[in-house]
């Protein structure tokens, strides 16, 4: 109902792609509406957040069962008060909670907020979220946000779930985002929308381009863990491919076994899409291998081929566990992008006539 009210605010605003920075609480529905609406999200920024608000035997980060009953007995006996007003802010911003005049509009804008029984019923509302489950399928670039030592272990398990991800620990002990240094904040969040803007920019070239991802070691790797772990470990990594591919714009083609067969429409965003990949699967102690090559693909019964197709394959199978290869084409291509490559020499490719310059990718996406 929440994504709902936001999309209808976002229609009404006229925006078609924001970005969306929530807080504390508002970062699970920022993080939900993100997943059931990829279209609608250009990035998304995640202020001392979480992805599930109660403790749970598997969630041992969240919220205690009596720290919750506690609040609730404190809204209903003294919302809207100084003293509720008080104990709120020595929580959530501990820089202001013996400045009367803060104590004093925190309470008024508890009061003008809310009854005190809606802030009940929306209070046990929040203690019930839990977005977990749609977490792994977020595409927007995210920015997770945490100030405090008590929003540390919870930003970072966040973090963790959203594919691709990046977690930025601020010194403070203040929750809010109107209280301490806000200034350091806003100016995490300005690079980071700016670099996001840097990384579209680089999105405007039009020409058909190959990716092909495989796991290096997979037979080796699933004998190790066994049949069970290496399943959770194949769905983790396959949910992890399609975000990055979602993410820069991808269409999928393709996936047998552990391998990923992708096409887009612009060489840059491919080559940063593989090295998305590669570090994205990196906490789950795989490392992938990756291939990109821009040529023209045939169209075979709605299914893409072709040369160009078998090159960039070939391409894939030469580069060696958590590295990038591109072919000279894709190399051309991205002159003037802050893609760094580095030449590995003439290679013969499987099936293919010639011998073809390949060139690792060094520099970092962004």
């Amino acid at each position: 109902m929440r994504a709902d009210d936001l999309r209808a605010v976002l229609d009404a605003a006229g925006s078609e792609r924001a970005v969306i920075v929530g807080n504390r609480g508002g970062g699970s529905l920022a993080a939900f509406f993100a997943a059931m609406h990829p279209d609608r999200v250009f990035a998304l920024v995640l202020y001392n957040s979480w992805a599930r608000t109660a403790w749970a035997p598997d969630y041992p980060v969240g919220t205690s069962t009596d720290d919750l009953a506690a609040w609730r007995s404190e809204i209903a006996a003294h919302w809207g008060t100084a003293r509720l007003a008080k104990r709120f802010l020595r929580s959530v911003a501990p820089s202001r909670a013996d400045d009367p005049e803060w104590i004093r509009w925190e309470a008024r804008s508890l009061r003008h907020g809310a009854s005190p029984a809606a802030a009940l019923a929306f209070d046990e509302f929040e203690q019930a979220i839990d977005v977990r489950g749609v977490l792994h399928t977020v595409q927007a670039p995210t920015l997770v946000l945490s100030r405090s030592s008590a929003a540390l272990a919870r930003s970072v398990d966040l973090a963790e779930r959203i594919p691709g991800a990046r977690h930025v620990h601020v010194a403070g002990e203040d929750w809010m985002p109107y209280a301490g240094d806000v200034d350091h904040l806003l100016g995490e969040v300005e690079r980071f929308v700016q670099s996001v803007h840097a990384e579209e920019a680089t999105f405007e070239r039009i020409l058909t381009t190959v990716l092909f991802t495989d796991i290096a070691g997979s037979t080796e790797t699933s004998a190790r863990l066994g049949d069970r772990a290496w399943k959770s470990v194949l769905e983790r990594h396959h949910a992890t491919v399609r975000a990055m591919i979602g993410r820069y714009r991808g269409v999928e083609v393709d996936t047998a076994g552990d391998g990923f067969f992708a096409t887009f429409d612009g060489p840059a965003r491919a080559v940063r899409c593989a090295q998305a990949i590669v570090e994205a699967v990196q906490p789950l102690g795989i490392a992938v291998r990756a291939g990109v090559h821009t040529g023209e693909v045939e169209l075979i019964d709605s299914k893409v081929g072709g040369l160009a197709v078998a090159i960039g394959a070939r391409v894939a199978a030469r580069a060696a566990p958590g590295e990038v290869l591109v072919s000279q084409t894709v190399k051309d291509l991205t002159v003037g992008s802050s893609l760094g490559y580095e030449d590995v020499g003439e290679h013969e490719l499987k099936g293919v006539p010639g011998e073809w310059s390949l060139y690792r990718l060094m520099s970092p996406v962004g």
